[in-house]
């Protein structure tokens, strides 16, 4: 019962929290939180800017990035700004993770912050030596985050300071996924790496020689992320090799979404317009959904439904185990970034800059 054991070591999860890209640290995609099955507009947020930066949810309130070089304090029940802070340079896609009464989030100048969530003041500021696009990862008392200068960086949650750095051959997009001490990162080089939380040391590494711009997503031994190879690969991190990849017979196109993990299946998006289901343990494909554009939205995963962005401007709601579309919900605007589910909630973010909450 791996998905007992993933659960019950996600309290933040199971108390209808959603602190970080993916919603956990394994980055598997899955919520816990009870949605219900036929959802309505509660608000409507202008950010006024663009975004690609996804939604989370810690304690009752919303945050985000923005483009406009903010980020974004909203009051999940009401939809209310609680307050605004602002950054060296527009925020991307990096994702704000909250945790110890922080928030952290890197924008395009190459800054990571260190914010107060109680009143958006900001603690500290480490500046890389090139844009952040990755989302921070809390672990323990650091918090871990790559840059395009080509490393990924642990600093100390509370000042800011470097405890280490790794550097790589390219940049460091992706998010790290964190399990037993070690921080895992899909990289830009065409190398998967296994790297010491404690000490920053290289554990092991798998050549996959495919530019890797999604996130690693964990489930029992197996590591999932797409390429740009047009692959989306299984990595055993026992025997430290590809396990298997999977490519659509037909469309040749890139993955940038990040997969979805549950009950032994990996769901994605390609640029290929369709939402892709595979087997875990051998990448065979289960069902596929199509767009109307390109999937670079990663899904979210609650009570056996999928919850997907595409860039036609809708969220899509598909049934888990089939594939098969049971609503779908047209916010207005390209959505690129990742729902986060909790609360009985929806929260999705288009490129126009609306933030969207819906539910019962």
């Amino acid at each position: 019962m791996r998905l007992v054991a993933i659960l019950a070591a996600l309290p933040g999860l199971l108390c209808g929290q959603w602190p970080q890209f993916r919603g956990n640290p394994e980055l598997t995609g899955v919520s816990t939180a009870k949605i219900p099955a036929q959802l309505k507009v509660l608000w409507s947020y202008e950010a006024g800017d663009t975004i690609e930066s996804s939604p989370v949810i810690d304690n009752g309130v919303v945050y985000i990035g923005v483009q406009s070089a903010e980020l974004l304090a909203i009051d999940l029940a009401s939809g209310k700004l609680k307050w605004k802070y602002k950054t060296k340079e527009g925020v991307g896609e990096s994702t704000p993770a909250v945790g110890g009464g922080m928030v952290f989030i890197g924008d395009l100048m190459g800054v990571v912050h260190g914010v107060n969530a109680r009143d958006g003041k900001g603690v500290w500021t480490f500046s890389t030596g090139s844009e952040v696009k990755s989302s921070p990862v809390i672990a323990g008392e650091h918090l871990l985050i790559g840059s395009y200068d080509g490393n990924l960086y642990c600093l100390d949650t509370k000042t800011g300071k470097v405890a280490w750095s790794f550097h790589t051959n390219g940049p460091v997009h992706a998010t790290p996924s964190i399990q037993h001490g070690l921080a895992f990162i899909s990289g830009c080089d065409g190398v998967f790496r296994a790297i010491s939380v404690k000490d920053g040391k290289e554990m092991y590494q798998i050549t996959t020689g495919s530019y890797m711009g999604a996130s690693p997503a964990m489930y029992g031994d197996l590591f999932f992320v797409g390429t740009y190879a047009n692959e989306v690969l299984g990595l055993d991190r026992k025997a430290r090799k590809i396990a298997w990849s999977y490519e659509h017979p037909v469309r040749k196109f890139p993955f940038y979404s990040s997969a979805a993990v549950i009950d032994g299946k990996v769901i994605l998006g390609g640029r290929d317009k369709l939402v892709h289901c595979l087997e875990a343990k051998t990448g065979k494909p289960l069902w596929e959904f199509t767009t109307r554009a390109r999937v670079e939205s990663s899904p979210a995963v609650a009570g056996g439904r999928v919850y997907v962005g595409s860039n036609d401007g809708r969220l899509y709601v598909l049934d888990a185990a089939k594939g098969t579309k049971l609503s779908e919900f047209d916010a207005g605007g390209p959505v690129s970034s990742s729902p986060a589910l909790a609360d009985g909630k929806v929260l999705i973010a288009t490129q126009d800059g609306k933030i969207i909450c819906l539910g019962g």
